[in-house]
């Protein structure tokens, strides 16, 4: 079912006697995330709880670090996913806390299985020509379209692409978009979100129209991404992609990703709540 409406989506900090947090909070996916924390972790615990509470979350993220993992799980967190080099270097642990029964119950678990399987027997490719297109890097004035774009290819999605004023404020914020144009109309985008801190970035916003899929469009838009990205000398990349999407997890099988889990019920997209896997690359190794 199609989730109406457009929640409320904001990052707050949260310090406390003895230790902070970082927290995404997220209504239109009955969510929180926690982006950092540190300090005391009984504190943080308490923190997160009260947090999760008065959101009424469904799911509470944890990015855990290494040596905090079984401080989370002993405290009722599951293991979902992991991010190799996202801290400096360090892993990043994907830990979630199941706050009501039908969040945890996933509708596609055995059909992603199917498709993630079928994935995995991809084999790395090279080089992806894009006969006579070329890849543009958007500024603000691009916006109106990029916007139009995803309203064509989502009906839902998990934050408002849909919005020029969101887009043109990622745009300023630092996330990098590039596209592919043909006869004026933008058929193909894809971004970069980077956080400067981390050195790690997530590509993520890829859309294609349907009339120009399976061409080799978003491998080559990726690839763009990440030679922009090591330029700037980031080095962890990773992204949280669709588990029914054969063409997206293929892709980033086949330009070099690895599998790092799956997120249960992670967010709205396309037409429903949906399971998410997470891809990531190593780029110092490129």
């Amino acid at each position: 079912m199609k989730k109406a409406g457009r929640g409320m989506q904001y990052t707050k900090e949260i310090k406390g006697d003895r230790a902070s947090v970082k927290i995404y909070c997220d209504s239109f996916n009955e969510r929180i995330r926690i982006d950092g924390y540190s300090g005391n972790l009984d504190e943080v615990n308490e923190m997160i709880n009260k947090a999760a509470q008065e959101a009424a979350a469904e799911k509470v993220i944890i990015k855990s670090q290494r040596e905090h993992l079984h401080y989370f799980i002993e405290n009722g967190y599951e293991l979902e996913a992991y991010i190799n080099g996202y801290f400096h270097g360090s892993d990043a642990y994907f830990l979630a806390k199941f706050l009501t029964v039908k969040r945890k119950m996933s509708t596609g678990w055995e059909k992603s299985n199917r498709i993630l399987t079928e994935v995995q027997k991809l084999k790395p490719e090279d080089k992806y020509p894009l006969y006579s297109y070329s890849l543009q890097r958007a500024d603000i004035d691009h916006a109106e379209r990029l916007a139009g774009l995803y309203k064509r290819v989502f009906p839902v999605y998990p934050v408002p692409l849909q919005d020029a004023k969101y887009v043109r404020k990622s745009i300023e914020s630092g996330t990098i978009f590039l596209f592919v144009e043909k006869s004026g109309e933008i058929i193909s985008a894809a971004s970069a979100e980077i956080d400067k801190c981390l050195r790690s970035a997530e590509l993520t916003d890829c859309a294609t129209l349907p009339a120009f899929r399976g061409g080799g469009l978003m491998k080559q838009l990726l690839n763009g991404l990440e030679e922009e990205l090591v330029k700037q000398e980031f080095y962890c990349a990773y992204t949280i992609a669709r588990s029914l999407s054969f063409g997206m997890n293929a892709a980033f099988r086949q330009l070099g990703y690895r599998y790092g889990g799956r997120l249960v019920n992670n967010c709205y997209i396309y037409d429903k709540m949906e399971d998410m896997n997470i891809w990531w690359k190593d780029l110092s190794a490129l």
